[in-house]
């Protein structure tokens, strides 16, 4: 198991991941390949998952998804953590998709 970190220049701008940011920060823009499964659901939504290896987890900044990666793999799930979260996505000029797809509240 791993601790290690993709960055979203390392990523496709279709990449399928999973964003476990809260409805309001989905809502204000994500990734368009992103899967929505908030932090807190995780344990249940496990089936929810997408069949990848690796994973990469996102969320706002770096650090709900780094727990989370770490949560996966000890679940047994190749998961890595999306350094810089959606603000640094959104800062690599990544597409946005959402109700608002504004960067500056994600």
């Amino acid at each position: 198991m791993s601790n290690e970190e993709i960055t979203p220049a390392e990523l496709a701008d279709d990449a399928v991941m999973v964003d476990v940011r809260e409805q309001d920060e989905w809502d204000a823009g994500h990734a368009p390949g992103a899967i929505h499964i908030p932090l807190g659901e995780l344990p249940s939504r496990l089936d929810d998952l997408p069949d990848i290896d690796p994973m990469p987890i996102v969320c706002r900044s770096g650090n709900r998804s780094a727990r989370a990666a770490a949560w996966l793999e000890h679940q047994g799930f190749d998961a890595v953590n999306v350094a810089g979260g959606m603000k640094d996505w959104a800062t690599a000029s990544k597409p946005l998709a959402g109700t608002d797809s504004d960067p500056r509240v994600i």
